[in-house]
């Protein structure tokens, strides 16, 4: 009986427990949390989603997407994004790299594939194509490029939408994010947010 009745009160205190710890840190932290996200960082907490002049969300700062066509040709008149090999291209439910390495014989052939590809569009020597335009990254999302790769893509752009070269080399260079705190990462381009200023550059 006494062993009985030890039990069920180690029963009575794990359950309180439980429920106790359930409602502090699955309930109130997460709303704590939350609503410290929503109030010091509301853009960043709601996933740094990109909008328009008219307001309608045309993607994420933090996401890649493609600029292509229905047959999934580039669309000359915008800057390229780099490969993605999450599932058929930037699906951020597939995210990942190609896994491949570098002396993989798939991989050598997509990049010399990509490069004669770029250079025929761009009218640039594949010796001047850098890395990141024709490998993808680990996540397959990169929503950046680096300088040189948009810098190689001005002329190409400036044509395609009737524009100097010297002004839409300017937009890019505008668009450059130097390293983070000074020394981390590579200065980069975002894709998604060069595109949205070119478009609203030519009204």
């Amino acid at each position: 009986m006494s062993r009985t009745r030890t039990t069920l009160r180690t029963a009575g205190v794990a359950v309180r427990a439980m429920l106790v710890f359930t409602l502090v840190l699955g309930v109130g932290y997460t709303a704590l949390i939350t609503a410290i996200g929503q109030l010091a960082l509301p853009w960043q907490a709601n996933g740094s989603i990109v909008r328009d002049d008219a307001g309608t969300a045309v993607g994420s700062a933090l996401l890649g997407q493609s600029f292509t066509d229905a047959d999934g040709e580039a669309l000359p008149e915008y800057f390229q994004s780099r490969p993605s090999a999450a599932g058929d291209g930037y699906d951020g439910g597939a995210s990942s790299g190609s896994n491949l390495g570098p002396e993989n014989g798939d991989l050598i052939a997509s990049i010399e594939e990509r490069k004669a590809a770029i250079a025929e569009r761009d009218g640039v020597d594949s010796a001047d194509i850098p890395a990141d335009a024709v490998t993808a990254s680990a996540s397959g999302l990169d929503p950046h490029i680096s300088p040189a790769y948009a810098l190689l893509q001005v002329a190409r752009v400036a044509e395609a939408r009737g524009l100097g070269e010297d002004e839409v080399r300017a937009l890019v260079e505008s668009k450059i994010q130097s390293r983070d705190l000074g020394y981390l990462g590579e200065p980069r381009v975002n894709v998604l947010e060069l595109n949205l200023a070119l478009d609203d550059l030519q009204g």
